[in-house]
């Protein structure tokens, strides 16, 4: 989408613009642009935005009480009420999010349940996770005996590299990065023994915190979606290889067959079918964690602080 002129544009990301409201607040607008690999593909996955906002919504309006968040409203009217520019400006309704201002902090939070992705490559190669040894004689997208936290830096360019415990410890101090540790621990159950009666598995996660200018640790940016969760459907489970997931899958699929491109800019263009493929995992996720379909999903007026 195209910027929202009225507001200053405070970052690009892949996915996301943030744009400042005023001292305390931002609004976070996530677009239908899709990365593999680490590059932005040449099209757009119709809906990707709306999925990823909506649904954070109804997550965050769950979030057990122990955790405090960034969220204040995904409501196009109190949206354009607290940001009046706004008025005349098409195309961020659904998809923008009102949030408190914070300082994020420079690590990921992510929580494995189960030794896939990143992991899985890291323990064939070595038996370890971010170097730290992990059981003996685990098979690809095996459960762990028990989650394990396996912060990651965050990366301005290139991918996110896994770090031991005391990385975090390094980067925000030891009370900081235990209460981290508990959060995102407390977050991930939470998700998963939900997702696991909606016949989903939530195989890993990432979180994203940030310190507001109270001082308050802050749960920010998006939370338990496709494009930060690993969410497999429970049907179809069995570890030794890889599972179907409920996420940008057909993208990733379709680019292993792409022959003569070396996983850099620009990336190749994506077939039609393949798309349409990628917005219906995107809405079948939501439709199967809320029991309602996106159109319908109405996430009320917010939080007024």
């Amino acid at each position: 989408m195209n910027d929202l002129l009225p507001l200053e544009l405070l970052h690009r990301g892949k996915v996301r613009e943030v744009y400042r409201v005023d001292e305390n607040r931002l609004l976070l607008v996530a677009s239908d642009r899709v990365s593999a690999f680490d590059v932005i593909l040449p099209q757009p996955i119709p809906r990707k935005g709306e999925v990823l906002t909506q649904l954070t919504a109804w997550w965050l309006n769950r979030m057990p009480d122990q955790v405090d968040d960034h969220y204040l409203s995904v409501d196009p009217k109190v949206i354009r009420a607290a940001v009046p520019t706004l008025q005349d400006v098409d195309g961020w309704e659904r998809r923008a999010t009102l949030v408190h201002r914070t300082d994020p902090l420079p690590v990921e939070c992510v929580v494995r349940g189960y030794v896939s992705g990143s992991a899985w490559k890291e323990y064939k190669t070595s038996g370890t996770l971010a170097g730290e040894p992990l059981p003996e004689g685990l098979s690809e997208s095996e459960q762990l005996a028990q989650p394990i936290f396996s912060p990651a830096t965050k990366a301005t360019t290139g991918h996110d590299e896994n770090i031991p415990f005391e990385g975090v410890v390094a980067r925000v101090g030891v009370e900081t990065a235990e209460r981290l540790r508990t959060l995102s621990f407390l977050i991930y159950g939470s998700g998963a023994d939900f997702a696991a009666t909606k016949g989903i598995i939530l195989a890993d996660t990432k979180f994203e915190f940030g310190v507001d200018c109270d001082g308050r640790l802050l749960l920010i940016d998006e939370v338990l979606t496709p494009d930060s969760s690993r969410f497999w459907p429970a049907e179809a489970y069995a570890p030794g290889r890889g599972q179907p997931s409920l996420d940008k899958q057909p993208i990733r699929d379709w680019l292993d067959t792409v022959e003569g491109w070396n996983r850099t800019a620009p990336g190749p263009d994506l077939p039609p079918e393949v798309v349409r493929e990628t917005t219906d995992r995107y809405l079948e996720i939501f439709h199967r964690l809320t029991g309602v379909h996106l159109d319908d999903y109405d996430a009320g007026p917010g939080r007024s602080s």
